[in-house]
């Protein structure tokens, strides 16, 4: 036993000793010497002696974007003014009592409404003709009592188209204003007049004479306010 571990160690000094005899043989490695490489610089580039560049690249030309179409040019869009909101108050009295006996007779047809003052609600006497007079800018009551003292008396051959006529109430002892209408025929003819009727038959606003009717004996005055 003592002679195999004897060998064994003799095997393993030679190989130990080989191995160190290899190593001291190999030749060391050669060392190259490396130049330090120069700075590169782009030719475009090139920086002169003062730092700053010799030449810069050609910059670059933007593409123009295509043109779009040219818009047709829109016409002129119309100014339309609007109409006044009150008719002008400063007409000559001729002219301003032919405009409304022109208004009066366009709301022929509208219906009797007790109190009423407008054209699609109704209308009563005295509130028609106060819509129709405060149109033209002429203030008038609503109330037939009041309008007896409205504007100033005229003589009933005297009366004229814009002038008011005023009746009595329809009770035959009736001897207080009750009713009015807006006179529509020319100076010196027969009154016809326009007014809002309570009448059974066609009440509303529609066109009456004084002469020959029950409105003769109701026939109180005639004023004038324009």
């Amino acid at each position: 036993m003592r002679y195999v571990w004897t060998v064994f160690l003799l095997l393993l000094a030679l190989l130990l000793g080989r191995a160190v005899w290899v190593r001291l043989q190999a030749p060391a490695p050669a060392v190259v010497a490396v130049a330090p490489l120069a700075p590169v610089r782009p030719a475009a580039y090139a920086m002169p002696p003062s730092g700053l560049p010799a030449t810069l690249p050609a910059a670059s030309t933007p593409k123009p974007a295509p043109a779009s179409p040219a818009k047709p040019a829109s016409k002129p869009v119309p100014v339309i003014k609007a109409a006044p909101a009150s008719i002008p108050r400063t007409l000559a009295p001729a002219a301003k009592a032919d405009s409304i006996v022109a208004f009066a007779l366009r709301q022929l047809g509208s219906p009797y409404t007790y109190a009423g003052i407008t054209p699609v609600g109704g209308f009563d006497c005295s509130g028609f003709v106060m819509y129709v007079f405060g149109r033209y800018g002429v203030a008038t009551p609503h109330s037939t009592a009041m309008l007896i003292d409205v504007g100033r008396p005229v003589a009933r051959a005297s009366a004229r188209p814009g002038d008011i006529v005023v009746f009595t109430g329809t009770a035959k002892t009736s001897t207080t204003p009750g009713h009015a209408g807006i006179v529509i025929s020319p100076a010196g003819e027969p009154i016809r007049f326009v007014h809002a009727s309570s009448a059974r038959r066609e009440p509303g606003v529609k066109i009456s004479e004084v002469a020959g009717t029950d409105y003769e004996r109701r026939f109180m005055q005639v004023r004038r306010v324009l």
